[in-house]
């Protein structure tokens, strides 16, 4: 084989090594093989009784993870390595979601692979497919974004400190988990929130997360989207994250209108996106343009597609709301705050 070629494929299977070291991890929690092994060493009988699992597999995936150095052979049994703890999902700066993105990532190429002749699409449910998903993307997104969030957008979006100071009622719409309303209602205890989300599970699990955090006398939650959005007042402040573009095929101005029909006098949207670049060309300069690239084709499979700056203000606009554009990570973050 020629130098290059051989250089090549060297780099090539060093990356095909580490999304099976990250398909591992994925196993590894989704099935609580991670989090049984917390308390101590385990042989494989034992850690297949422990994770509720089964016993064949549990050996396999033993094997294969102490091959990958998620986990290590003592005389003990099987225990976790510092890379195997990394995952653990409440462990503050978590790997998982980087774990749950390769699995994504390689069911979206296999489903654009698929669709690409005949032009369909797969719509929404395409994250449905797989089955293992639902309970850990909202928990994926928090450990993501959570730390982001309070460290870089709240103290640089002055709108969302100035609703906070005064109080009053928060929307988010598409709320998961309700990550974002607990660390608002966190920072500011004169504010109140409701969340809500289409999926039950997700409404479920954001009421007991309040609960755990003892907000739930200012956080509530209810099934429901921007298409049935009904509180009891005004909302001070609505926000949507990171889905704005999963209903912008709906009529960007409709939605706009939407959320200004809901606002008091002189309250505020903050709509936090990926930023797609006016110029696709510069895609390839940074790991983090890498990564927009190939969340803009998981977009298409699901028939939406990543906005720019221009086509929410223009949306925006067109209900006469004035915006502000305030940008992050190296301009592939943004959150647009619009007024009356």
């Amino acid at each position: 084989m020629e130098p290059v070629a051989l250089e090549i494929r060297q780099q090539l299977m060093a990356q095909a090594q580490g999304s099976m070291r990250l398909t591992l991890a994925y196993i590894g929690v989704t099935n609580q093989l991670f989090p049984a092994l917390q308390a101590g060493p385990l042989d494989v009988a034992g850690l297949a009784a422990a994770a509720d699992v089964d016993l064949r597999y549990t050996e396999r995936w033993t094997d294969a993870a102490a091959a990958f150095g998620l986990i290590e052979r003592t005389a003990a049994g099987f225990a976790l390595t510092e890379l195997g703890a990394a995952f653990l999902p409440d462990r503050p700066g978590s790997q998982f979601g980087t774990a749950l993105m390769a699995v994504l990532s390689t069911h979206v190429g296999q489903r654009a692979a698929a669709l690409m002749p005949s032009g369909d699409v797969a719509g929404e449910g395409v994250l449905g497919e797989i089955t293992t998903l639902g309970p850990w993307f909202g928990p994926m997104l928090e450990t993501n974004f959570g730390a982001f969030f309070e460290e870089q957008i709240l103290p640089a979006v002055p709108a969302l400190a100035e609703i906070g100071a005064r109080g009053g009622l928060a929307v988010d719409l598409g709320c998961g988990n309700g990550w974002y309303l607990r660390r608002l209602a966190a920072r500011f205890p004169k504010l109140r929130g409701v969340g809500l989300d289409m999926v039950p599970d997700n409404i479920a699990g954001a009421r007991a997360r309040a609960e755990a955090a003892g907000l739930a006398g200012r956080l509530d939650f209810h099934q429901g989207d921007i298409h049935h959005f009904s509180v009891d007042e005004p909302a001070d402040l609505v926000v949507m994250n990171r889905a704005l573009h999963h209903v912008w095929a709906d009529g960007p101005d409709r939605i706009a209108r939407i959320l200004r029909d809901h606002l008091a006098e002189d309250g505020v949207v903050a709509i936090w996106e990926p930023r797609w670049p006016d110029d696709p060309a510069i895609l390839g300069g940074s790991p983090k343009l890498r990564g927009l690239s190939f969340m803009h084709l998981n977009e298409h499979v699901q028939g939406n597609h990543l906005l720019t700056p221009a086509l929410i203000q223009d949306a925006f606009a067109a209900v006469d709301m004035d915006s502000e554009v305030f940008l992050f990570a190296d301009d592939t973050e943004m959150v647009v705050v619009a007024r009356r």
